[in-house]
């Protein structure tokens, strides 16, 4: 379902106190502006089977996030090249795309659009989507009137409407309150269930020991390990005091 073939990410970092567009663009016209090469990610290499839950772990900075936006097509690699077969649902950084001064029930469409639903398929699914959410009444008040976890509970419910072939999911099962983080991780397992390919970035290493069979560590840009869950998650634990 994921075929990642060799794949490099640089970003160009300016070390440079350029406080205005006029002296960044005199200095690049001297060549007196400096950067140096950082690499995200190193060479990456792996493939992901129809079905599989991939857990992906690692420190802040590993690169993790960063490879998620690559195979999702937020980011375009440096190097190297991502195949993805099927339709993907990208779960990296809920609410985005929702315009605050707009209410829940416009942005049920507004973001379900983004996602690629149709307005059809929004408008037979948006009992769903309400339901699951819990917001009730306040689905008709502007989001700017939301608490953080509300937006996250209606960016969730429109996320998951759908039976993806492909989710990816950057920490994003602690949405909303204890009722709703049950809920959602329901949700999780029943696409899991399904067929579904996930890719899982987590620091928790008890959701992931619960809902991955394989395992990815990934350190400073580079693959570590690669292998089944149990054994790779005790290599990374027994590394040190795992970042949370």
């Amino acid at each position: 379902m994921i075929d990642v073939d060799h794949i490099s990410v640089k970003y160009r970092i300016n070390y440079d106190r350029i406080t205005s567009m006029k002296e960044y663009f005199v200095r690049t016209l001297k060549r007196d502006v400096k950067y140096e090469t950082f690499l995200a990610l190193k060479d990456v290499t792996f493939h992901v089977d129809r079905g599989q839950v991939v857990g992906i772990i690692g420190r802040n900075g590993a690169g993790k996030s960063t490879l998620l936006k690559v195979i999702s097509g937020i980011l375009k690699p440096s190097e190297g090249s991502v195949k993805v077969h099927g339709n993907v649902v990208p779960m990296l950084e809920l609410g985005s795309g929702f315009d605050f001064d707009l209410t829940g029930r416009e942005n049920v469409f507004l973001n379900g659009a983004i996602l690629g639903y149709s307005e059809a398929f929004l408008r037979e699914k948006y009992q769903e989507i309400v339901g699951f959410s819990g917001l009730g009444d306040f689905i008709d008040v502007p989001l700017r009137n939301y608490s953080s976890g509300m937006v996250m509970r209606l960016a969730f419910s429109i996320a998951t409407v759908v039976n993806p072939d492909i989710l990816i999911v950057d920490e994003i099962l602690a949405v909303g309150d204890a009722e709703f983080q049950e809920k959602s991780k329901r949700r999780m397992l029943e696409l899991m269930q399904g067929g579904t390919t996930v890719l899982f970035v987590s620091h928790s290493q008890e959701q992931i020991r619960e809902l991955c069979d394989r395992v990815l560590w990934i350190e400073q840009g580079s693959i570590v390990m690669d292998g089944a869950m149990e054994e790779v998650c005790s290599a990374y634990e027994a590394s040190g005091t795992p970042d949370r």
